[in-house]
């Protein structure tokens, strides 16, 4: 039953495989806009919800796909890893990740494909992560204790948590992913309709 364990395959295969995903996610980024700053900007001033529309799809498709494959018994769901669940540091951690995606306009992942097609914001931001990743691992003994008494789950998932069937959360979240579509659109189509009303109003 998959998922398959290339490690079996050979250092070599494995090696192969991991740059083979790695270069088609950032070939796709790329393609998508991701890394251009100012793109990701305007997510946050409502201008332009690409990066919403173009990640919650990316989610959502990921979630389908593997429900009908655990579904028609293609996947045994119980051999694919889930990280332990820290509420409150993962909380903690991703207002300080988007904090960061305000400011520098790029994600980690999104900035690594900016600096690898020699853009210098893209430079400087990665340069950034590499020392808030050193400057982390350095200070990371002085707030361990929140981490271990955060709580952990061995295995958080939506449809454990919320007390429902799998199939039932699945349509959910697309449901929810078709709401967030529109919701993007209504607002890029406001937040362009304003612009175009002060820039008419200009003499």
């Amino acid at each position: 039953m998959a998922p398959y364990d290339v490690t079996a395959w050979g250092k070599g295969i494995e090696v192969a495989v991991s740059l083979g995903i790695g270069f088609s996610f950032g070939f796709i980024l790329e393609r998508a806009g991701f890394g251009d700053s100012r793109k990701l900007a305007s997510q946050f001033y409502f201008r332009d919800m690409t990066v919403l529309k173009v990640m919650f799809t990316g989610i959502v498709v990921a979630m389908v796909l593997l429900f009908w494959a655990v579904f028609l018994g293609f996947v045994d769901y119980g051999r694919i890893f889930v990280n332990p669940t820290f509420l409150w540091p993962g909380i903690v951690g991703g207002f300080i990740l988007g904090l960061g995606f305000i400011v520098g306009g790029y994600c980690p992942g999104t900035s690594l494909v900016s600096a690898a097609t020699g853009k210098l914001d893209g430079m400087f931001f990665v340069g950034g992560v590499l020392l808030g990743i050193f400057v982390f691992g350095e200070a990371a003994p002085q707030f361990w204790d929140f981490f271990e008494g955060a709580g952990e789950g061995a295995r958080a998932t939506l449809p454990e948590w919320l007390g429902l069937p799998t199939g039932l959360v699945v349509l959910g979240v697309v449901l929810m992913a078709v709401g967030a579509f529109r919701a993007a659109e209504w607002a890029e189509g406001l937040v362009a309709r304003r612009a175009q009303r002060r820039q008419d109003a200009q003499p």
